[in-house]
């Protein structure tokens, strides 16, 4: 062998017993040694304290399933046991944010040649965590990493790249507790046991899928977890299911998620996906939720929305929690039903600044009125004490007292369209539709229109509340034409075949946070005429008027009187209503009302005094009075002499301004059929 042969030869077996003596000196090395180490650089590094109190160790094993002459290359497997992640140091508590019984990871080799740390697979026996945040906003799952600061965003990113395929692990529970949030509930997670397709818990695939073939399909899922504690103060639990760990880490994956979740007496039900989970990309989910009253809603998702009978409804909730404008949810095409009414529409709903804003347009094909009583607290006693308000409308009131929460107005704006094709009340009230755009703006709520079909009329207002204002400020401009006598009383036989009409106007301004404050404190006027009537005790009977049937019979008897005209021009000075002018034109004589209704107070004190026409005599001559309360009012006779046919209270004819004003609520082409036209005429002619 020459000089140089052996000059190689003893080279190469140098190189090999260095690289038999690395080998046996990583096999037979006591990883243990490098803890001190490894627990003090991570902790400097995280500035929190991290300890691996188990063993540390790798084994080397091949890995067959690579093939060919790979199959033959020697693996890493590393396993750390009882490894420890504690809490900042100004968190309190002793429990450490993270503790995991065992890790186990592999690591490719060749990989390494490409630059590439590749981690087939990494395996956590019972991770347990412990999220904490305080009220002041901090949190232990914010990292202030040491060199963080000290990083130079000049220099080239690294040529390495880090790859992680699969994390799995047995069981895991998360413990959350969130003083901001009044959070304080435990989730556990397990495997599932073996992958469940999406579409078998969805019912079939997701619209993104088949709207976009080129990104791959979602994800199985793989975990599921339940969930028990508190939140925002009410009960929370509920179950579901997720994908695996990876798919977290793709923002072009959609993860799966479904979950039953109850809190409080709210229930929400999703399945769908979410993109990107670990930036809250986008939401894509089939959502349903269900409770006592919409108002909940409000603690959950920071949505405002009424009090309402119990409701339930599904729809498609699509999200784009990045928006620039804000994240941006659209629930679509949902369908419900609130008490008894269905619902039916879409809206979005984006978080934008300085107040977030609700959109949208809802539909209603039957809806039950009393099931909008909540919205102004004219809903009963037993209705709130099933929704477990605590409020009760005092027994001795008629006009609603429940206050308007104008301060939670001011959370949220809001531009939305209702309407309600066939609106359900009984025939005590036959309305017929609803139309309305709500729109509210940092506490000012306007409706305009708020429009009823009533009786074959129409009933037109534009209502404003100030809610900005303090005490609420409330404004109405209310209008009805050609509602139809027949219709408004159907009940009553010898209305079917009348052609008369009722048309008026209101205009109301008044302050106070409830429908009792505004009324009591109200400013304004009330307009109204009515044609071609029938009064009588059966009228009085079917209207709930006891008192009415007292002053009918004591005027009339049991008979039914034709009403040719009956004219009301009322005004209203803070709370207090007097009429100018409230007279009833009869076939047999004319019935002038006088004196004050106190709406502040609910009092009271009319005055009814008949006069008769020709020779036909009145059952009474005398004046009669009504006095007492709304709820509890009081009828009887004057005392005092008769009155002398012609010495009677004001007449009709006798004043000249209330008949010239309610001559405008008569239409063109009423006036012909309209018995109050010519009356007025005469009136205004009058002086």
């Amino acid at each position: 062998m020459t000089r140089t042969g052996k000059t190689i030869s003893w080279t190469a077996a140098v190189l090999v017993i260095l690289l038999v003596g690395i080998v046996i000196l990583v096999a037979t090395f006591d990883w243990n040694r490098l803890k001190p180490t490894i627990n003090q650089k991570v902790s400097a590094e995280l500035n929190r304290p991290f300890a691996i109190r188990g063993d540390l160790g790798v084994d080397w094993s091949r890995q067959k399933e690579e093939g060919g002459w790979r199959a033959w290359v020697p693996w890493p497997h590393l396993h750390a046991e009882d490894i420890v992640l504690g809490n900042p140091p100004d968190m309190p508590g002793d429990k450490p944010m993270v503790h995991l019984q065992r890790v186990d990871a592999s690591l490719s080799p060749l990989a390494l040649l490409n630059k590439e740390v590749l981690i087939p697979r990494i395996g956590l026996k019972q991770p347990d965590a412990s999220l904490l945040r305080l009220a002041d906003g901090k949190n232990n799952w914010t990292f202030n990493l040491a060199n963080s600061d000290s990083h130079d965003s000049s220099q080239p990113a690294s040529a390495w790249s880090f790859k992680v395929n699969d994390i799995v692990f047995d069981r895991g529970q998360i413990d959350f507790k969130d003083a901001t949030l009044k959070a304080d509930f435990r989730a556990l997670i397990d495997p599932l046991g073996k992958p469940l397709p999406f579409a078998e818990v969805t019912g079939k695939s997701s619209g993104q899928e088949n709207q976009d073939a080129a990104k791959s399909a979602t994800p199985d899922y793989v975990f599921g977890w339940k969930v028990e504690g508190k939140y925002k103060g009410e009960s929370l639990v509920g179950s579901g299911k997720i994908g695996g760990m990876l798919a977290m880490q793709d923002p072009d994956v959609r993860f799966p998620l479904q979950a039953d979740v109850r809190s409080g007496n709210t229930r929400v039900v999703v399945a769908g996906t979410l993109t990107d989970p670990m930036n809250l990309g986008a939401l894509d989910l089939r959502l349903k939720f269900s409770g006592q009253t919409l108002s909940d809603l409000y603690g959950l998702t920071g949505v405002l929305l009424p009090q309402t009978p119990p409701y339930e409804t599904d729809g498609h909730l699509t999200a784009q929690l990045h928006n620039p404008a804000g994240a941006k949810f659209q629930y679509q095409d949902f369908n419900g039903e609130i008490g008894d009414s269905d619902i039916h529409g879409s809206l979005t709903y984006l978080a934008s600044q300085p107040r977030p804003q609700l959109s949208g347009d809802i539909t209603s094909n039957q809806l039950r009125f009393a099931d909008l009583a909540p919205l102004i607290g004219a809903d009963s006693n037993s209705d709130k004490a099933k929704r477990g308000e605590t409020s009760r409308q005092p027994d001795d009131k008629v006009l609603p007292v429940e206050k308007f929460d104008t301060k939670s107005w001011r959370v949220m704006d809001a531009d939305v369209k209702f309407s309600a094709k066939k609106i359900e009340h009984g025939t005590s009230l036959p309305l017929n539709n609803l139309n309305t755009h709500l729109k509210l703006n940092n506490g000012d709520l306007l409706l305009d229109p708020l429009r009823f079909g009533v009786a074959g009329g129409d009933l037109n207002a534009t209502v404003r509340l100030e809610g900005d204002k303090s005490p609420m400020q409330g404004r109405a401009d209310i209008h009805a034409r050609r509602l139809q006598l027949k219709e408004l009383v159907p009940n009553l036989a010898s209305m079917k075949k009348s052609l008369g009409q009722l048309n008026g106007d209101a205009k109301l301004t008044g302050t106070g946070n409830s429908v009792a404050a505004l009324l009591g404190s109200s400013n304004g006027e009330l307009k109204l005429l009515i044609n071609k009537g029938v009064i009588s005790r059966s009228l009085m009977e079917i209207a709930g008027l006891n008192v009415g049937n007292y002053v009918v019979a004591q005027l009339f008897g049991d008979d039914e009187v034709a009403i040719n005209c009956a004219a009301a021009d009322i005004n209203i000075q803070s709370g207090l209503a007097k009429p100018d002018l409230l007279v009833f034109d009869t076939e047999n004589a004319v019935i002038n009302v006088s004196g004050t209704s106190n709406f502040a107070s609910e009092r009271l004190d009319l005055s009814i005094d008949p006069e008769s026409k020709g020779v036909r005599i009145l059952t009474l001559r005398s004046p009669l009075y009504v006095r007492g309360t709304f709820k509890h009012p009081d009828a009887g006779v004057k005392p005092g002499p008769l009155i002398v046919r012609g010495a009677a209270a004001v007449a009709l004819g006798a004043v000249l301004t209330p008949a010239a004003a309610l001559l405008a609520l008569i239409s063109p082409s009423d006036n012909e059929s309209n018995q109050c036209g010519p009356i007025l005429q005469k009136m205004k002619a009058k002086k």
